[in-house]
């Protein structure tokens, strides 16, 4: 490029990192309101830092309703870009704010949570603290209880029934109802004996429901056995059988069954977290992603639900 081609390029304003933070929160969330809690600012001061970022991109990134934030063709390539950059600047800050932050830590978690909150810890994490690596383990709830006992895992996130005596060291990450999902219009729910889809002995979610069903006596049969919350939904969908599931795994075209349907109440369920004690920089810093994670999704920021 010559002198005077550079001097009829248009100068352009480098973009705000800040900005770019903001809008992969609205990309990520899917609502301008829910990114402003993340961000730590107001809902006019996220619309703009928006307006801001595509006058000095020169395109538009959002697409914009009174119902709904989706992004544009530019918007999703911007993504990546977004990304990378913040990436980079994590990596550049932890390089030299956290140099000693460095290790391995070995990470417990069960299926369902390995689907809907691993990945959303993970990504956070990594950019965060580049320099740490996560060795996940998906395991059954009963079985990670124990390897962590043992010493195989550093940090371990497991189901758990409510009247389950909180183990050691464990905190309760989430509480919520544990229902009966069966497909929207199917009628599974109306066989005898009952066909239900669950886990084995020790899984929390069918010690609820084999006592609910003993408590009214309905009969039942285990129809499908899986530990895996997705063949269970396939289950439902396919209207093979009903399933106890915690209330937000509960997607169309499941809906929630109860005493209309003859089906007993269900007890609560818990997700907990338990660390080493003698835990390091990096344990502390993995379960306090997580910790922050779970708090996201109970105040509604983040939706980790099935689909």
């Amino acid at each position: 490029m010559t002198v005077h081609d550079a001097r009829r390029t248009p100068n352009r304003t480098p973009v705000d990192i800040d900005l770019l933070r903001t809008f992969l929160a609205i990309a990520e969330t899917g609502s301008f309101s829910r990114a402003a809690e993340r961000v730590f600012r107001t809902p006019s001061a996220v619309s703009m830092q928006v307006k801001k970022l595509e006058e000095v991109l020169g395109t538009s990134v959002f697409e914009r309703d009174s119902r709904s934030v989706k992004l544009t063709v530019n918007g999703e390539i911007l993504v990546g870009y977004a990304r990378r950059i913040l990436a980079l600047s994590n990596e550049m800050l932890a390089q030299f704010v956290m140099p000693d932050v460095r290790g391995t830590v070995r990470l417990g978690a069960p299926d369902d949570h390995g689907e809907r909150v691993l990945p959303q810890v993970l990504s956070r994490f990594a950019e965060s603290h580049p320099h740490v690596a996560v060795d996940v383990v998906i395991e059954n709830s009963e079985n990670l209880i124990p390897r962590f006992e043992r010493g195989e895992l550093d940090v371990v996130m497991y189901n758990s029934s409510q009247a389950h005596a909180l183990e050691p060291g464990a905190q309760v990450l989430i509480e919520e109802s544990l229902v009966w999902a069966g497909l929207k219009g199917g009628c599974a729910w109306e066989r005898d004996p009952l066909p239900v889809s669950m886990w084995e002995e020790g899984c929390s979610w069918r010690a609820s429901a084999v006592e609910g069903l003993g408590r009214i006596g309905r009969d039942y049969r285990i129809a499908y056995k899986s530990a895996h919350t997705s063949a269970q939904m396939a289950a439902i969908r396919s209207d093979l059988a009903i399933a106890p599931l915690p209330m937000s795994y509960v997607k169309a075209p499941a809906i929630c069954l109860g005493e209309r349907q003859g089906l007993p109440e269900l007890a609560s369920c818990q997700t907990r977290l338990r660390a080493r004690g003698e835990a390091d920089d990096c344990i502390s810093a993995v379960a306090d992603h997580i910790i922050a994670c779970f708090e996201a999704i109970k105040s509604g920021e983040l939706d980790c639900g099935c689909d």
